[in-house]
């Protein structure tokens, strides 16, 4: 009679825990300051950036791919030549965060790490093109000009 019992509570079990792993893979969240892009197995990257809430995607077939859209730091060191081809070290902190109506586009082509894989190289080539109009002298004294030509750079 007891092992009966034991049976049935270890069925019962089982299917309860089979119907929480279900449900579990059809609910996920997108936290505050991101937003996700989904990947539909049969169709590809849908064009929609999905906001902060739960949401129930088709378990299997859709999965998410959340971003952080808040701002980020991000530090690059350079050594550089100036002007009068003196070696400069400067490091510039760049802001930056993604476009989310471009979510599904970057997803696509550069994936989730388009930080680190877009704005070293940018960064470090666009520096060093500003740099070099400057001699050391001018590099000091002038903060402000290189600052407002660096920031305008990067904008466009």
């Amino acid at each position: 009679m007891a092992a009966k019992v034991f049976v049935s509570i270890g069925k019962f079990g089982l299917a309860l825990a089979v119907a929480g792993s279900m449900l579990n893979s059809a609910l996920y969240n997108v936290d505050a300051g991101h937003r996700a892009v989904v990947f539909d197995r049969f169709c590809g990257v849908q064009d929609i950036v999905v906001g902060e809430r739960t949401h129930f995607p088709i378990p299997w077939v859709q999965k998410p791919i959340i971003f952080d859209c808040r701002s980020r730091p991000h530090n690059v060191p350079v050594i550089t030549g100036s002007k009068d081809l003196q070696n400069v070290n400067i490091t510039l902190r760049i802001l930056s965060w993604p476009v989310t109506s471009q979510l599904p586009c970057i997803f696509t082509s550069i994936r989730e790490d388009f930080d680190e894989r877009v704005l070293p190289s940018n960064t470090t080539k666009m520096l060093k093109s500003v740099v070099s109009r400057f001699d050391a002298g001018e590099l000091i004294t002038q903060r402000e000009l290189l600052s407002r030509q660096v920031s305008d750079n990067l904008t466009k």
